[in-house]
């Protein structure tokens, strides 16, 4: 689980990609930039990542964000109290806040060890002022990595960000 109050955690950030994800608290972002809160702790301390489009960022240029490598016996993994289908399934369960007209895209991947990705989910756009939560299956029986990326878009106060990234017991 990492929640991105004290760092990253074990989450790595991509060579190959044009900028980085970066942790930060609503009380540092700029007005009209991200949340208000992060999700855990629901207060503008909190700490969670966020990339927005700027003047420094051409729009589609991405910033890529990676878990350990994992595996279904890895100790790394980690139980999602509460949450039923995470005891019969691989997931990651993560929160997620993508605002603004030009929000631009976030692609989840699963990373096989020979580096072949799968795509889990592709949102792009505004989807709404809130943090909203997501569970996505994880497959196979070989190591892997989850790949968060996320493109930059047009508008220079939309962006995107991420927090609570839990793995279920099984992955």
């Amino acid at each position: 689980h990492c929640n991105f109050e004290f760092d990253l955690c074990e989450w790595k950030q991509d060579e190959n990609d044009d900028f980085n994800w970066h942790l930060r608290t609503s009380n540092t972002a700029k007005l009209g930039t991200g949340p208000a809160t992060d999700h855990t702790l629901q207060e503008p301390s909190g700490h969670y990542i966020f990339i927005r489009s700027s003047f420094f960022q051409l729009p589609g240029q991405k910033a890529r964000i990676s878990s350990p490598v994992l595996s279904r016996k890895s100790k790394n993994c980690k139980v999602c109290e509460g949450v039923v289908a995470a005891r019969t399934k691989n997931l990651i369960i993560f929160y997620y806040h993508m605002y603004g007209a030009h929000a631009g895209s976030l692609i989840i991947y699963q990373r096989s060890t020979l580096k072949h990705e799968k795509i889990l989910l592709n949102l792009s756009g505004n989807q709404g002022n809130f943090w909203q939560r997501k569970a996505l299956t994880l497959s196979g029986d070989e190591d892997f990595q989850v790949v968060f990326e996320g493109i930059a878009g047009k508008g220079a106060k939309d962006g995107i960000a991420l927090d609570d990234l839990t793995f279920s017991r099984d992955c």
